[in-house]
């Protein structure tokens, strides 16, 4: 499959690899490892999140959204080094840029009881939107599930053991981010913002479930940027940079942004809740020994899963030093 060809991204059926036969199965394997060589990204149906949860989900998030801004910063997580709760307005920017982009945000992770680590620190959560707790909690879960399945597939592409990932992401740090494109003034316009520059994710792979409007480009090989429209019920599945390292550029990272919306669309919201899924801290991301050749010999240092999310952490603004 030529990626000068491709103009929207492949959509493959979850259910084939979970409940299909061996050659379906094994067809979804292979149509996946190679949208990941190729764009990097697959649009995912069948995946056991029912579209009447999501709805409930968008419901709460947006509610908490709605509340006046003053309000947001009582859960302003930036004690947490972004990693939990609120961040404000266009505190976040790509690597290397300086201007902010156009959204706010709210951060979910994982809590291990009695782990003193930053990475496992408790939720912060509205208690005047008190059902946004139990449906972020859920769709934490319920992609957590879904990513772990993706997972597998990749490392039997990889010729690995179906299960290699799973004692390497059973403790991660994933993160559900709730977010919302918030209606653009002409101050920021003239600024240069925009609502996502253009970047790569810093984790293993990213779920997102469909964006309430359009926006979303994906930065072809050939440097044409293609939008992503949200296929219904299905969601969109890239590879992140961890991942990228990890296979010695074998699956792709690509790079991808938000665009800000026509004129007589910009005072309009855009929400979408992405879930990027990390590795445990302590995992190796040292490049696969079957990923480096003499056609493709190693491109990335030795480093670990934190490591490189402090690095890349700093690069965005979300840490300082």
């Amino acid at each position: 499959m030529s990626e000068e060809l491709i103009d929207t991204i492949p959509t493959l059926d979850l259910k084939d690899f979970l409940e299909g036969n061996f050659e379906e199965k094994e067809k979804f394997v292979q149509d996946l490892g190679s949208a990941y060589e190729n764009i990097g990204f697959v649009a995912i149906c069948n995946h056991g999140y029912s579209k009447q949860r999501q709805n409930d989900l968008y419901d709460s998030i947006k509610a908490f959204y709605r509340l006046p801004d003053e309000l947001k910063l009582k859960y302003d997580g930036s004690h947490t080094g972004g990693q939990r709760g609120y961040t404000g307005k266009g505190k976040e920017h790509a690597a290397g840029r300086r201007v902010g982009d156009l959204k706010e945000f709210y951060h979910i992770g994982k809590e291990i009881e009695g782990s003193v680590s930053p990475h496992y620190q408790s939720n912060i959560f509205p208690s005047e939107v008190p059902e946004f707790k139990s449906h972020t909690l859920e769709a934490y879960f319920t992609l957590e599930k879904i990513g772990k399945s993706m997972l597998s597939a990749i490392a039997l592409f990889l010729n690995l053991n179906e299960n290699h990932f799973e004692n390497k992401v059973d403790k991660g740090i994933s993160i559900l981010r709730p977010l919302h494109y918030f209606p653009i003034v002409n101050s920021f316009v003239e600024k240069g913002a925009v609502r996502a520059a253009e970047h790569g994710d810093i984790n293993l792979i990213t779920l997102l479930m469909g964006a309430s409007a359009e926006g979303l480009e994906v930065k072809r090989r050939d440097g044409k940027w293609i939008p992503i429209t949200a296929v219904e019920d299905c969601l969109v599945v890239n590879v992140g940079d961890m991942l990228q390292r990890y296979t010695n550029g074998r699956l792709k990272s690509t790079l991808h942004r938000v665009v800000n919306p026509p004129k007589e669309k910009m005072n309009k919201s855009r929400f979408s809740v992405p879930f990027f899924m990390h590795a445990n801290p302590d995992m190796d991301l040292s490049c696969l020994s079957t990923c480096v050749s003499d056609s493709n010999p190693k491109q990335y240092e030795d480093i670990t899963a934190e490591g490189y999310l402090m690095q890349r952490l700093r690069e965005i603004g979300l840490l300082d030093g």
